[in-house]
């Protein structure tokens, strides 16, 4: 092969832009009583105002959220990425295998990754698998994923459009993208994205949409921490 095949088992989640504040979700509300006059106080003080995000959090007024706004570039493999675009309330930017050759990096699970499913559908648990399986696991997917990639570069070497050589490409290789969301939409994708002590509905994510989504978590409590606090504090529903 032209290029050395890598193997990971992490994601990584990079905050690039933010204008996102607990500020912002203040003067949002506070416009609905007092019309222009919000205007003098958007740089107020926003911890005397901790029980108004936490009344709005509660009663689930979620509109004033909205005017917080985070980008992320995300690398991780594709078949974290088919969940991720079924949340519909982010704006995306993805690499195209289309336009330029992808590299040959790819997801493997690391012995932290739970192996066996327990229960069916609706009611199961993920355990830890032997050091047998997951050596299965690790042996097998590298080898798949060496043979898919020299098909891959076989198909380029020979003229093949990207778009089609692409085609042999397992879901495991990694895949960047931009992410933009508000805090609202922030708040929904963790509560279906996280399994998290206290949480009034339970969620039950794949581990790799997880660990993107307590990335995400760690900078949006540091941004917006009266925003989280109330988010937690009120079992982890979305307003």
């Amino acid at each position: 092969m032209a290029e050395e095949i890598k193997f990971r088992s992490d994601v990584t989640v990079e905050l690039v832009k933010e204008s996102a504040s607990d500020a912002d979700v203040i003067w949002a509300a506070r416009v609905s009583t007092k019309g222009d006059q919000s205007l003098d106080e958007i740089k107020e003080d926003t911890n005397a105002s901790a029980g108004l995000i936490n009344y709005l959090m509660r009663d689930r007024h979620g509109s004033p959220f909205e005017h917080s706004v985070m980008t992320f570039f995300v690398q991780a493999p594709i078949f974290m990425w088919r969940e991720h675009f079924r949340h519909r309330i982010a704006s995306y930017n993805e690499e195209s295998g289309r336009y330029k050759v992808l590299e040959p990096v790819f997801y493997v699970p690391g012995p932290e990754r739970k192996l066996i499913q327990i229960g069916k559908a609706g009611a199961y648990e993920f355990v830890d698998g032997t050091p047998e399986q997951l050596a299965v696991v690790t042996e097998e997917t590298k080898k798949a994923c060496k043979v898919a990639y020299e098909s891959y570069e076989t198909m380029l070497e020979s003229g093949v459009a990207r778009e089609v050589a692409r085609i042999v490409l397992p879901v495991t290789i990694y895949s960047s993208a931009y992410v933009t969301m508000n805090a609202r939409a922030m708040m929904n994708f963790l509560s279906l994205r996280r399994k998290a002590e206290g949480s009034h509905f339970p969620s039950f994510p794949q581990r790799e949409i997880e660990m993107v989504a307590e990335k995400y978590e760690e900078a949006f409590e540091k941004l917006m921490p009266l925003t989280h606090a109330a988010f937690v504090a009120n079992g982890r529903v979305a307003p």
